[in-house]
């Protein structure tokens, strides 16, 4: 009955995160506070221009020395600060270094099973594909891989990261705007769609 109880608490807490987390997403992609969505958009892009110019190595060699400048700073600063004034504030960041970061046997199975049954389904989707299952999904497969080779040729993988993500930022703020004459086309364009497949 306990451990029953105790599972039952565990998934509303996970569930609840997971809510929590999404509606965190949600509200920078709809750019509900300026400042946080600003800040983690600039990240973004500035992340993948400096990956179009120096190799991924570099990035995050630059990325750690940055993080380390400012808090080996920050450190020095505040020891200098203690021993003028005198006072015995201890490590200024004491509170994120008892924060506790492990995960639990649990979550790392939870994780593991999830990843499995994601690579499973791909193995099995791919095997469908190529060992052609079905003629039709195949064939449409093989389209789609044709129409990659020229999207290939004109954008590199970086260059398509920073189409989705200015695409992420800006499209849901656009059709949160606009949404009734989006609606609209979107509705003309699926008619003639179906028309012309139905033909």
């Amino acid at each position: 009955m306990q451990a029953s109880t105790m599972a039952a608490a565990d998934s509303t807490k996970k569930e609840g995160f997971w809510s929590n987390w999404k509606c965190q997403v949600m509200e920078l992609l709809y750019w509900r506070n300026l400042k946080q969505s600003g800040l983690v958009f600039g990240s973004f892009l500035l992340l993948l221009f400096s990956l179009t110019q120096f190799s991924v190595v570099s990035v995050v060699a630059y990325l750690a020395l940055a993080a380390l400048s400012a808090t080996i700073s920050f450190r020095i600063y505040k020891s200098v600060l203690q021993a003028v004034q005198k006072t015995d504030e201890g490590h200024p960041f004491k509170a994120y270094l008892e924060v506790e970061m492990s995960l639990s046997h649990d979550q790392m199975q939870k994780y593991a099973e999830n990843a499995q049954y994601y690579i499973n389904s791909t193995l099995k989707e791919l095997r469908r594909l190529f060992l052609v299952q079905d003629l039709v999904d195949s064939l449409k497969f093989a389209v789609l891989m044709w129409l990659l080779t020229y999207v290939g040729a004109l954008f590199n993988g970086l260059t398509l990261l920073i189409m989705v993500v200015v695409s992420m930022f800006s499209m849901p703020v656009v059709y949160e705007k606009y949404q009734a004459q989006i609606d609209q086309y979107l509705a003309l364009i699926r008619t003639q769609v179906n028309s012309v497949v139905g033909k």
